[in-house]
């Protein structure tokens, strides 16, 4: 990978980059380590950006999880995190091995677009990998394109929730749709976390039935219900009385999360309900909105804002409900964790919530976009503590396919699966040693 460069002078780069790329494009023979061998399949995962989010932490799990003996996975990422946290240290803490592109950035920016599909062609060139799989929007378009010109023969990607919705202008949600489109037939498998973005997908005319496989997210089971700390001594540090009933969320304070949605609903639970407290855990772009709503409601001092904490697991367990207020979804790892901790759940009935909360039985669906509703629906609940322990107990059963264990060895046998459809025969291994008393 080409070593960061100043801006001085950026077409001259530009000029630069484009002759040697085309000349290391031109075709030489090469074999393809790991296929056909002994050695480790190379791997390469591409997103756009590290933050503390969903599509992140199943690049890290997959990248630390695959069985190194039959998978040598590496991850390049661009350099943004920003108000929503960083993973890039704790990738690095578990030994993955990770490259930062700085032209990889979540924003259009052609020039960069460009420099970036020429770096991410050149490296994954010189990386000889068999396999590239791609997550997040730019960098599923950019690094399928680049590793279809540097001759990859496996291209895969992962759909952890469309970048085009109803939300969108037209046109903007138009040309994500066009450029899903013209980029399916480059990928050998698009892979889904929820069967409902296969319904979205084929809805827009993105590919047919078979193009898609369902492989869930996986988290850290073991992680969850289990925690380090204990609630009374968690919620003591949070300020909150012990007696208190906390409502609680664990989500990133953009538009897509609607967390002014949460806020709204959490002063119409205050007034009917004293005893409640509410938790945020995240932050984003939306803070300043959150704070201020949060004022103007009168929650200040029932209302704890953590900010972006890697803690989950001991900040669920001081919770006694979960909610999600978002407005579209891929399937968020925060509802399978939530089940984990044996929380009831109510949660916006978008996307792949709808398969992780089943209404009624771990919890409660309600539209998007409508605190009042969601207000209602958390004060039904938290009127009836039987249910509610009752559906705590049905999530926990319901979460075993949601295991980081579970996800790799699915993936594992669909890259197996689909280099032997191209004639190539990998060493077969689907899981990590280490990591197999995990997850269960």
């Amino acid at each position: 990978m080409i070593k960061s460069q100043s801006l001085i002078g950026p077409w001259q780069t530009f000029k630069t980059l484009i002759i040697d790329t085309f000349a290391s494009l031109w075709p030489t023979p090469h074999h393809l380590a790991g296929v056909g061998d002994h050695r480790p399949v190379r791997v390469l995962q591409i997103i756009t950006r590290l933050i503390i989010g969903g599509a992140q932490e199943t690049v890290m799990l997959i990248a630390d999880y695959m069985d190194e003996t039959a998978w040598h996975v590496d991850v390049i990422s661009g350099p943004q995190t920003d108000s929503e946290g960083s993973l890039i240290e704790e990738v690095r803490r578990r030994g993955v091995p990770l490259t930062i592109e700085p032209s990889l950035v979540r924003e259009v920016n052609p020039l960069k677009d460009i420099v970036a599909l020429i770096r991410l062609t050149r490296y994954i060139k010189r990386g000889n990998y068999a396999i590239v799989h791609t997550h997040s929007s730019k960098a599923g378009i950019l690094g399928r394109w680049a590793a279809w010109l540097a001759g990859t023969p496996l291209i895969v990607h992962t759909v952890h929730g469309w970048a085009h919705h109803q939300q969108q202008h037209p046109l903007v949600r138009g040309i994500y749709i066009w450029l899903e489109k013209v980029t399916l037939p480059i990928t050998a498998q698009l892979i889904v976390v929820s069967p409902r973005n296969i319904e979205k997908g084929l809805t827009d005319g993105i590919g047919r039935p078979e193009n898609y496989v369902v492989i869930r997210s996986g988290i850290e089971l073991d992680r969850f219900g289990q925690p380090q700390t204990p609630p009374l001594e968690m919620r003591t540090a949070l300020g909150i009385p012990a007696e208190a009933t906390v409502i609680g969320t664990v989500t990133r304070l953009s538009a897509q999360k609607a967390p002014l949605d949460f806020v709204q609903a959490a002063g119409q639970i205050a007034q009917q309900m004293p005893e409640a407290w509410f938790v945020i855990v995240g932050d984003g772009p939306l803070r300043s909105e959150v704070e201020t709503l949060a004022k103007e409601l009168n929650l200040n001092d029932r209302l704890v804002l953590t900010g972006l904490r890697r803690d989950v697991p001991e900040l669920m367990a001081t919770f006694d409900l979960f909610v999600l207020s978002s407005l579209w979804e891929g399937l968020p790892r925060v509802l399978p964790q939530a089940m984990a901790t044996g929380l009831p759940i109510v949660a916006t009935a978008v996307d792949g919530n709808a398969e992780a909360v089943r209404d009624r039985v771990n919890g409660r669906l309600v539209p998007p976009g409508e605190p009042e509703q969601l207000a209602r629906t958390v004060i039904e609940l938290l009127r009836q503590p039987g249910l509610m322990a009752s559906m705590g107990r049905a999530g926990q059963d319901m979460v075993g396919e949601f295991g980081a264990q579970r996800m790799v060895e699915q993936l594992a046998d669909l890259y197996e699966r689909l280099l032997r459809q191209k004639g190539l025969k990998p060493v077969s291994s689907p899981l990590n040693p280490d990591q197999m008393s995990q997850d269960e």
